[in-house]
């Protein structure tokens, strides 16, 4: 692997120098992929609706360009002003240019993981506007100066006497208490004054439908509605394979959505905006930022399925054992390490082969994306354009070689077996990557092969 500092294996070493820390990281994903499995046994037709939500994507993904001018044409009737932007400059732009024609300077954010992926908070604090994410974990990582590690659970890398802590450093609290329930009334306190004082709010897309030009945002904690019902400016980002067709197959997606993400029924609040109140300004920001170049790609345009669910974070042996930061990207675990390497190949070369391709991430995703295939696919693409580890392509030649030549293989597997039984320190040490973070097992007295030719019958 690359011993770049910021590439994944690197920053999963250092996440994982904290073990108990590591322990209860996986532990607690683990404990919301089995809620995850237990809501959908609850639902009969459960296969059907994935399968019906995989097909109804792919006709978007299929006809986008019509989708997307039916729903600008629809939003436009119902008073929405509508922007494009190619990539997250254009996007920033624009958001800052609706803030700068109402001269606001402060502005309340709901949760929005195109935000983050266009860095959005940073522009704006370069541009010396201030910026609330009022989801409280995007919260309490944004007064921890962090990105989000997770894209539905925004803090879940935090336990809760840190989360103490930092609310006693920026809201007063007093230190020492980590108790969940004072704690979240003291964020609802000190963010119930931004929400009345902000005449902006910006929020996510979760589904945006092309034949009424709405839009649907998902919360639990209802903090979308308050910010866009009480600013004066309400501004919606979203990208721009976020598309249904149809309102009517709005239900597919709902229900699949949270029971996928958190194992709940259905979200908190399922809030519909089609258009603004009296004396309020609606805008909507449809971002492309590789999108259609993702869209070309025919071994990865399924990606754009996504419904940001995180189903594939929870279950992900990986994700759950090196956290979210080690992704380096805005939208982590192995979906992320599917977009990613398609904005910048080269950036995120590391990310597809941050992944032991076992496919649960395709087994819990509730719009069928291959995701392991598509993460198998990108370490071929990635080794074709030369932006592979040089020791792993060395490795891998190595390997392959090994493996091409019978005899070798054999007696390379007697010299393994050996050193491992009669001299482990040249296999248990630091510079063998595998033993860092596992126990070596005891060498087999046999190979396979050996034990085969032993017991197999004429």
């Amino acid at each position: 692997m690359s011993t770049n500092s910021h590439d994944h294996a690197a920053l999963a070493a250092d996440f994982n120098k904290d073990e108990p820390r590591v322990d209860w990281h996986d532990q607690t994903l683990w404990w919301i992929r089995q809620k995850r499995d237990k809501a959908a046994h609850t639902v009969p037709d459960w296969e059907a609706l994935r399968n019906t939500a995989s097909r109804i994507k792919e006709n978007v993904l299929s006809n986008l360009s019509e989708y997307l001018q039916s729903f600008e044409a629809a939003a436009i009737a119902n008073g929405v002003t509508v922007h494009w932007a190619a990539d997250a400059a254009e996007h920033n732009a624009i958001v800052l240019s609706i803030l700068r024609k109402h001269q606001v300077d402060r502005m309340v954010k709901s949760k929005s993981m195109l935000t983050e992926e266009c860095h959005l908070n940073e522009f704006l604090h370069e541009q010396g506007i201030e910026v609330i994410d009022t989801d409280l974990g995007e919260r309490v990582v944004q007064l921890a100066g962090e990105p989000p590690s997770h894209i539905v659970l925004p803090c879940i890398h935090k336990k809760k006497e840190e989360i103490g802590e930092i609310f006693h450093e920026h809201l007063g609290t007093p230190a020492g208490n980590a108790d969940p329930q004072f704690l979240t009334h003291a964020a609802r306190l000190h963010l119930r004054e931004k929400f009345l004082t902000r005449r902006a709010a910006l929020t996510g897309v979760n589904f945006a439908i092309a034949e009424t030009g709405e839009f649907v945002v998902c919360t639990n904690e209802g903090n979308a509605d308050m910010g866009a019902h009480l600013a004066d400016v309400h501004i919606a980002c979203m990208g721009i394979e976020k598309l249904i067709p149809q309102r009517r197959h709005l239900g597919v997606f709902l229900r699949l959505l949270t029971r996928s993400a958190t194992g709940q029924p259905i979200t908190t609040y399922s809030s519909h905006f089609k258009k603004p109140r009296t004396g309020q300004e609606m805008h909507i920001v449809l971002v492309d930022n590789g999108r259609s170049v993702h869209l070309g790609r025919p071994d990865f345009r399924n990606s754009l399925k996504c419904i940001r669910c995180a189903a594939c974070f929870n279950t992900c042996p990986v994700y759950r054992r090196s956290g979210g930061h080690s992704y380096h990207t805005a939208v982590a675990g192995p979906i992320g390490s599917i977009l990613s390497p398609n904005l910048d190949m080269k950036k995120y070369a590391d990310l597809p082969f941050a992944s032991t391709l076992c496919g649960s991430c395709s087994n819990v995703c509730p719009v069928k994306i291959d995701i392991h295939e598509q993460l198998y696919k990108w370490r071929q693409v990635i080794v074709q354009e030369g932006y592979a580890a040089v020791g792993k392509k060395v490795a891998m030649k190595g390997m392959n070689w090994v493996l091409s030549h019978p005899s070798v293989y054999h007696t390379a597997g007697k010299a393994g077996r050996w050193l491992m039984g009669k001299v482990p320190f040249t296999v248990n040490n630091g510079l063998n990557a595998w033993y860092r973070q596992r126990d070596m097992p005891a060498p087999p007295k046999e190979s396979f092969g050996e034990w085969y030719k032993k017991n197999k019958k004429s």
